[in-house]
């Protein structure tokens, strides 16, 4: 009896406990935060609630910016602002650009994967990596060379996928869109040849499965209010996320080894293709201090922008094709009147993707829609944001204190009749055409690629890599669902994948048959 009395006790004060605490943090979270008060946007709930919804957030957040474009949910330490007004984005991400940063909580939360990569920091250590990166961007050899690597990758996909086509069976495109991108930013960003699209480098895959999984555990910190606690004892996703950080660093340390080896053999050499070697030459040189530590961080970062931009879109872009046939007979259409082929033009597949020069791609202006449409309903970044340095009231008329975070919901915007027209949850490229011409939109409406001083600098190059690879699949293949009606949704997560995959089978044209060896 005393041992039961004993745990009744223990259980009793246990439940009192969490009771109290539950109370000391409810009124942390309402304390002094002006609920009420038409000065500061309406409270539409707490962090908690993106814990009960976080499966479908980017939907919750969908329905709440409806009837609240600008609205509040309260954290302990702060209010957390969440916009769909474009007036409100372009204030925070251009006008007012210096008042904002990433901010530290933001930064706490993502450091332990990315570290002080160009999408964390702000200030001087942003400025040295925007301008190295814009640099080299800006070169005629790095254009060159990446287009002819999206070019040989594109080839590469096709075959595989025929060895799938011919036998029968369905595949995941979004694995096979993951690996093709990520050998392509490996080579254009770091000069490194990892064959993950083949299955022939083990350490790459995993590698990738590793980024792709922190990636995941890493945005659920933003709902979890004990991740600080799990990451000190080392228990649930924070003891793999740290395993994974592991075997991420080893593999990327392998990788920066292996360029300054390469470098310390072609001094003699000044043109240098890829982006990594541009940074250890202008470490070399003295003008920036750069440490194998850095140097992690950047190619992380460039990863995820490289890899995760171009593979998440492609795959939401087939599976709209897949839901849209007319517009995928418009875009093969266009690709045989730009690239003057046919269903029996015996071509194959190297000489076929050999041809897709800037001239050709250039001209392929509904695909280019295709391809911004499914940006507009599924960006890659569904919700982004930043953190005020000082107090400010925004455009629409609402105020912000210091240290709070200003999020805008792009997946939210995308589906907003007040922003896009009755027909906004539709797929249409045709809202993109003007007489035959793709015509953008301002990017603070379009958010797909950020806008202001820190708008994605890689943007044209994912336009060019995802051109490149839609051209040749499309030219090759005609796609349909595994299971015929297969709806898929996102997993939550930084970028946005498709959960659980994309299972497609593969339908030769006519041309292929003969062709694919």
């Amino acid at each position: 009896m005393d041992v039961l009395y004993t745990m009744l006790t223990f259980i009793a004060f246990s439940f009192l406990a969490l009771f109290l605490a539950m109370c000391f943090i409810i009124m942390t979270i309402f304390k002094g935060k002006s609920i009420g008060d038409p000065k500061y946007a309406p409270v539409k709930g707490t962090v908690f609630n993106q814990l009960f919804y976080f499966k479908k957030l980017h939907d919750y957040h969908t329905q709440l910016a409806k009837t609240h474009p600008t609205m509040r949910l309260l954290a302990p330490n702060q209010s957390e602002l969440y916009t769909i007004d474009v007036r409100n984005i372009e204030h925070v991400l251009k006008t007012n650009f210096d008042k904002y940063s990433k901010g530290k909580y933001n930064q706490d939360i993502v450091t332990d994967l990315l570290g002080e990569g160009i999408f964390v920091v702000d200030g001087e250590k942003w400025k040295q990596q925007r301008k190295v990166a814009s640099y080299e961007f800006s070169t005629r050899v790095l254009r060159d060379f990446s287009c002819f690597v999206f070019r040989k990758n594109a080839a590469k996909l096709v075959k595989v996928i025929s060895e799938f086509s011919h036998e029968g069976l369905h595949f995941d495109m979004q694995d096979l869109q993951m690996r093709c991108a990520l050998d392509s930013i490996f080579k254009v960003g770091f000069g490194t040849e990892l064959n993950c699209l083949e299955g022939s480098n083990k350490e790459g895959i995993e590698f990738m499965k590793a980024f792709d999984e922190s990636n995941a555990i890493t945005y659920w910190r933003y709902v979890d209010p004990f991740w600080r606690l799990k990451r000190f004892l080392n228990i649930g996703g924070e003891a793999k996320l740290k395993i994974n950080v592991k075997l991420i660093d080893e593999f990327v340390n392998g990788v920066i080894k292996t360029k300054k080896e390469q470098l310390t053999l072609q001094q003699d050499s000044n043109v240098k293709e890829d982006i990594l070697s541009r940074f250890l030459m202008e470490s070399k040189k003295g003008e920036t201090d750069i440490s194998d530590k850095y140097l992690r961080d950047i190619i992380l970062n460039f990863m995820i922008a490289g890899k995760d931009t171009t593979a998440n879109t492609l795959s939401w872009f087939f599976y709209m094709l897949c839901k849209n046939p007319l517009v995928e007979e418009k875009i093969v259409q266009e690709i045989k009147d730009v690239t003057c082929s046919s269903d029996e033009s015996e071509v194959m597949i190297d000489e076929f993707v050999e041809n897709l020069r800037d001239e050709i791609v250039d001209k392929m202006h509904y695909l280019h829609a295709a391809l911004t449409e499914t940006l507009r309903l599924y960006p890659v970044v569904a919700i982004d944001g930043r953190t005020a340095d000082a107090s400010d009231v925004l455009p629409d008329g609402h105020r912000l204190e210091k240290g709070d975070g200003v999020y805008y919901l792009a997946y939210a915007m995308g589906r907003m009749c007040s922003i896009w027209g009755e027909d906004a949850e539709e797929f249409r490229p045709e809202r993109w055409i003007n007489e035959g011409i793709f015509q953008p939109e301002s990017p603070f409406k379009f958010v797909a690629f950020h806008g202001g001083p820190r708008m994605c600098l890689g943007k044209d190059f994912a336009y060019r890599q995802m051109k490149i690879v839609a051209i040749t699949l499309l030219h090759f293949f005609k796609f349909k669902l595994a299971n015929g009606i297969q709806n898929v949704t996102y997993k939550v997560m930084f970028t946005l994948h498709l959960d659980k995959g994309l299972p497609l089978n593969a339908i030769p044209r006519s041309r292929v048959r003969s062709h694919v060896k």
